[in-house]
Formats: C-alpha cells, sequence, structure tokens
C-alpha cells in the first residue's frame, strides 16, 4: 500500500467510452485498472475515483513511467502527470503549485493559459469562477504567461474536492478504445508486412485480447521474415498486453497449391488455406474472430470478389479493420505505434514469393472451391498444424509454449 501525505504526485488518467457504459462500467473499468497494474508491477497503486485512474507512485517510482503506462492502455484517452494535496490546504499553497505546473508548461513551449477549476465541495470557501481569477492573477504574475480563455497552450486543471485538491497541467493524449481483453479474444493473421500489424492493433483498440498466427515457409523465407514477426508482436504487446504467437509452418501447403492448383487462382486458394488454419488455431485459443489486414483494392486479393472468395469458409466473424483506409493512413499509423520501421526490413514473407505473375482478380466463390479440388485439405492442414511453434511474446522477451499452456 503506498502511504498518502499531506501532498502526493500522481499521474490521472482519464476515459470516455467506459463512462458511456452506464451500469456496465465497472467490469471495464477492472479491466483498464488490471492493465495499467500488468505495465507499472509494484511501483505504483492503481485505482479509480470519480471517473478518473488515479495511479499512486511508490518513492522512488518515475512520474514519467506512470505517464507512459497510461499512454498506452487502451480505454485512456488522456494522462496527466498530478499533484494532489490532502485538505485542509493553504491558497497559498494551491498557488504554487499552480504557478510550478505553469513553469513546466513553458519548458514545453506554452505562452498562453487558462485556469479551470472545478468546485465538487461546494461547502470550499471560494467558487469556481473565484479560483480561476485568484489563481489565473498569480500564475500570470509569477510567469507572465498570457491569459487566454479561448484558444491557450496550456489548460491549467483544479478539481477541489471534500478530502483533497488535485491539480494538473498539461495532457498527454491516450490511444482510446476500450480495456484489453473486454471484447474477448481474436486471432490476428500476422504476416510481416505493414497492413497486418496495424490491423491487429485497432482489433485490440477495440477490447480485444490477441493471439497471433503467421505462416512460416521454410527455407523459402529464412529467419530474417520470422524474426520481423517476432519483433512485431512484441511491439504490439507494449499496447495489447501479451500475445501468444503460432508459427505455422506452410511450406509443405505452398508446394501443394505451386503443385496443384491453376496460377491464377493460387494466392486466393493460400488465403482460403490460411483462414482455415487460422479459424482451427483460434479453436485451441478460445477466440471468437479473425482478425486480417485486407484493404480494399490495394491488391488483386483484396476485390470484393476475392475477399468474398476467401472470406466464405471462415465460420467466424473475419474482421478487417483496414478495409476502407488508404496506404497513406496505414503508413502513418504504423509510423506512431512503432512497428513500420520492422516491416519495412528487406525480408519476404510468401504471399510474396508464391504470388502468382497474372492473378485472378475476381474470382468466383465456385472458381475458388474448383481451384482447390485437388488438394488433401484435411492432411496438409493436419500436418502444418502438428509442426507449429507456440509463443507467448510480451514486449521483453518471446517464450515457448507447449499446447498444454494454451488451452
Amino acid at each position: 500500500m503506498v502511504p498518502l501525505s499531506t501532498r502526493e504526485e500522481l499521474v490521472i488518467g482519464r476515459y470516455a467510452e467506459i463512462a458511456l457504459k452506464g451500469g456496465n462500467r465497472r467490469p471495464f473499468e477492472r479491466a483498464l485498472v488490471r492493465r495499467v497494474k500488468d505495465q507499472l508491477g509494484e511501483r505504483a497503486r492503481v485505482e479509480v475515483s470519480g471517473g478518473r485512474v488515479l495511479v499512486h507512485l511508490v518513492p522512488g517510482a518515475a512520474l514519467s513511467d506512470a505517464t507512459l503506462a497510461l499512454c498506452r492502455s487502451f480505454g485512456v484517452v488522456s494522462a496527466q502527470p498530478a499533484v494532489r494535496l490532502l485538505r485542509p490546504v493553504e491558497m497559498s499553497e494551491v498557488a504554487s503549485e499552480v504557478i510550478a505546473l505553469a513553469q513546466q508548461a513553458i519548458q514545453r513551449g506554452a505562452s498562453s493559459f487558462k485556469v479551470a477549476a472545478r468546485r465538487a465541495d461546494k461547502g470550499f470557501f471560494l467558487n469556481s469562477l473565484e479560483l480561476n481569477r485568484v489563481l489565473g492573477a498569480a500564475v500570470a504574475e509569477a510567469t507572465g504567461l498570457r491569459v487566454d480563455v479561448h484558444h491557450s497552450d496550456l489548460e491549467l486543471e483544479v478539481d477541489v474536492r471534500p478530502d483533497a485538491v488535485f491539480l494538473a497541467g498539461v495532457r498527454v493524449a491516450g490511444p482510446g478504445g476500450l480495456p484489453t481483453g473486454v471484447s474477448g479474444r481474436a486471432v490476428a493473421l500476422l504476416s510481416g508486412g505493414i497492413d497486418s500489424p496495424v490491423a491487429a492493433y485497432l482489433a485490440a483498440k477495440r477490447g480485444l485480447a490477441l493471439s497471433a498466427v503467421y505462416f512460416h515457409t521454410f527455407p523459402y523465407t529464412g529467419e530474417g521474415a520470422r524474426q520481423k514477426v517476432y519483433d512485431l508482436c512484441r511491439r504490439l504487446t507494449v499496447y495489447a498486453g501479451p500475445v501468444r504467437l503460432w508459427v505455422v509452418h506452410f511450406t509443405e501447403i505452398q508446394e501443394a497449391i505451386a503443385e496443384l492448383v491453376p496460377e491464377p487462382m493460387r494466392t486466393v486458394v493460400a488465403r482460403r488455406m490460411m483462414v482455415r488454419l487460422a479459424e482451427e488455431v483460434a479453436r485451441r485459443e478460445h477466440a471468437g474472430a479473425l482478425i486480417t489486414g485486407d484493404s480494399l483494392g490495394q491488391v488483386a486479393s483484396q476485390t470484393l470478389e476475392a475477399l468474398s472468395a476467401i472470406g466464405e469458409i471462415s465460420t467466424l466473424p473475419l474482421l478487417r479493420p483496414l478495409v476502407a483506409w488508404d496506404k497513406t493512413e496505414i503508413v502513418s499509423l504504423a509510423r506512431r505505434i512503432d512497428t513500420y520501421s520492422v516491416s519495412i526490413r528487406p525480408f519476404d514473407d510468401c504471399c510474396v514469393l508464391f504470388a502468382p505473375q497474372h492473378p485472378r482478380t475476381r474470382p468466383t466463390r465456385a472458381e475458388a472451391a474448383r481451384a482447390e479440388e485437388r488438394l488433401d485439405i484435411k492432411t496438409l492442414m493436419a500436418s502444418a498444424l502438428r509442426k507449429s511453434e507456440r509463443l507467448r511474446a510480451t514486449p521483453g522477451s518471446l517464450e515457448p509454449l507447449t499446447l498444454q499452456d494454451v488451452r
């Protein structure tokens, strides 16, 4: 337990969508608290109070670490380093803390400010407007910052509660969305490219815990391609928490497709096999959906007809978070979540190496079914799954799992 003093530095996290859950809000709040605790461990005590997440630091813990943990937690829309002054408190103490917050903001480039006071305790001797005037005058005199109530660089927040006064300055944006796991679990089909990790991130932002499946075609693809996926997984865990990764050996299937499937249909058939395998992984992971990085019209296998022919064999919801995104938007988000630099490493995946020169861009479902008739689908799938490797990814490690571990 973190001891409380008359003055405490802490971080305040705010959420938006969770607040709309009404009577169902508590499970979402508990999931958010768990996620922040997982990141900070014994360095902090985390609680929900007054519609906010409060992160109380143990002695020696860094305020920046707590701020970063909140900003990497889905469900949080903003994080603010703050000060809590236990009441009773003198106005001179409040003014001194607000001035210190303003001075910190000046170092970040702030040139204007406003005070936004809220008096939850109506018994406090100054009302909100009076607090704004008194503290605003003190900050302006001490710092020289210009008052601008409409378009200020800095909003100094003062929240007077019955037990304490909370003071906060600079806000850092969080990712928003819903806390990890509140929407169930899904399996992401993860390649080494730009799109699929971004799709996985967006699905996780909607509260899905992630498992992932990567289709490896050794020796056609080497360890560089595999390492890309390992590193992408670890970077996703920064936001989504631990990810269970299945490395499915796809070589035998890819070779059978190259031998037995007409060339124009090979990509569609390969994708259909991937969906079948991902569904089996989902069954073993107790997952309720699949996630792909498809963007409508981006490549030949992502026409409406091709997506229909590939998706028809899925009995689970097939989520395509990027279906309406263009490449510029996808790359922008990939840069922001720090997956882009990994995705552009020069190691091709199996889709690129086995791509036909003239793919069928508008296949029908019937054509896709006919194209794979010569494949022994059941035997090929059983062999690929039997050779699968299972790992658990966290930001700092990648550990092997046994089949028993994931049941």
